[in-house]
């Protein structure tokens, strides 16, 4: 079975090590080379007769010359948020746009408005924002730029100037007429390589995810039941007093275990599971920027066969291929760039995250092993006393 690392020439040699890989790969958002910085925080529950919705603030801090002020304090609700990725999308429909959480919350995972769903939500709309500050390209986007400073009434007009619902209905229709069609004649190596990677990544991605979650709801049946069994050991105990004290140390052990499995628990749900979903997301949003580029390709072609199969306005045809050309050659371009960006971002975030886990799995492990042994070797000290006692005339 191939590995996401070996799926095709596109993967990167990977270092051996997390600490070699930083070293290795220069990213853009080395904190000496920022001059934004975005914080989500303070969720909010707004309360009306219509809905309820929750808000977060956005504080925002810049040195760049564009922004009037140098700090902005902005609240902004989920809305804002997919209004904000549509914008980004209409305006660079080839390069990676970062994912959304999405609007209802993940299966077998907290209800909507638990405080668990709230925070989830807010570091996913932290890290959106942030990857869009990061990004070379979008976060010198005008859009972006309004919804980190804008009032609320402001943002809310400039909503109103955007493409209308036909539209936006428009570029969907051509966007399915245009997959359906199926591959285009001349589409690079390179960007049929990109799309079978993507195919065998979401694949993949997809099967880590479903692991993981099933990991997570055995890891927490497995702690629900152990925390009803310390305290059983408890009650025995107060009906055995020759073996008391050992009951005694036996629920002790359970209960410092069931601590360990919870702390391990919450790394899962706080660092694994968010990463992994976020890289699903992301591989739905990169088969869409390939079928858009593709899009691109499609048109050129048809351009170009309709050129050959006519003798007249072949003026008007080759200044419309000229467009076209120029329009996939910065396509390509930027989805090339943004390809290899988002490759050793994602590589970077799955080895931190598998490299944590493995670290939190061996503290777990050592941890409850401790605790065990230690019992173990009280309860040897005192049956050698016990056997001495037996022993004396």
């Amino acid at each position: 079975d191939t590995s996401l690392g070996e799926a095709n020439s596109f993967s990167p040699s990977m270092p051996i090590s997390p600490s070699s890989m930083i070293n290795q790969y220069k990213f853009e958002d080395e904190p000496e080379l920022r001059d934004l910085f975005i914080t989500v925080d303070d969720p909010e529950s707004h309360i009306t007769a219509i809905e309820t919705f929750i808000t977060y603030r956005v504080v925002t801090k810049t040195s760049r010359g564009e922004f009037d002020s140098s700090e902005y304090e902005v609240r902004r609700r989920y809305q804002d948020f997919l209004w904000l990725k549509s914008k980004l999308e209409e305006a660079h429909p080839t390069l990676i746009i970062p994912p959304l959480p999405e609007k209802f919350i993940m299966k077998g995972m907290v209800e909507r408005f638990n405080d668990e769903f709230i925070e989830t939500r807010r570091k996913a709309l932290h890290k959106f924002l942030n990857r869009i500050a990061d990004h070379p390209t979008l976060t010198f986007n005008e859009d972006f730029k309004i919804f980190l400073t804008a009032q609320a009434w402001e943002l809310s007009s400039h909503k109103k100037q955007g493409p209308g619902l036909l539209s936006r209905m428009g570029q969907t229709v051509r966007a399915v007429a245009s997959s359906v069609r199926g591959g285009v004649k001349n589409r690079p190596e390179m960007f049929t390589e990109m799309n079978d990677y993507m195919e065998t990544f979401s694949q993949k991605i997809n099967v880590l995810d479903k692991i993981a979650h099933r990991i997570y709801k055995e890891e927490r049946e497995y702690f629900n039941e152990m925390k009803e069994y310390g305290p059983i050991h408890t009650l025995w105990s107060a009906s055995e007093e020759d073996i008391a004290d050992s009951l005694k140390g036996v629920a002790s052990c359970i209960d410092k275990c069931c601590k360990a499995t919870e702390k391990r628990m919450a790394g899962l749900s706080e660092n694994l599971l968010p990463i992994l979903h976020e890289y699903v997301l992301y591989s739905e949003i990169l088969m869409g920027v390939l079928k858009r580029r593709d899009q691109i390709q499609g048109e050129l072609d048809s351009k170009v066969d309709a050129l050959a199969n006519k003798k007249t306005e072949k003026d008007l045809f080759s200044e419309e291929i000229g467009k076209l050309e120029d329009k996939l050659e910065c396509a390509n371009n930027a989805l090339k760039a943004d390809w290899d960006r988002w490759k050793q971002n994602m590589q970077c975030d799955m080895r931190s995250t598998f490299s944590n886990v493995a670290e939190n799995n061996l503290r777990y492990y050592e941890e409850c092993l401790a605790t065990w042994e230690s019992f173990l070797a009280s309860q040897t000290v005192d049956l050698h006393v016990e056997e001495d006692s037996e022993d004396r005339p």
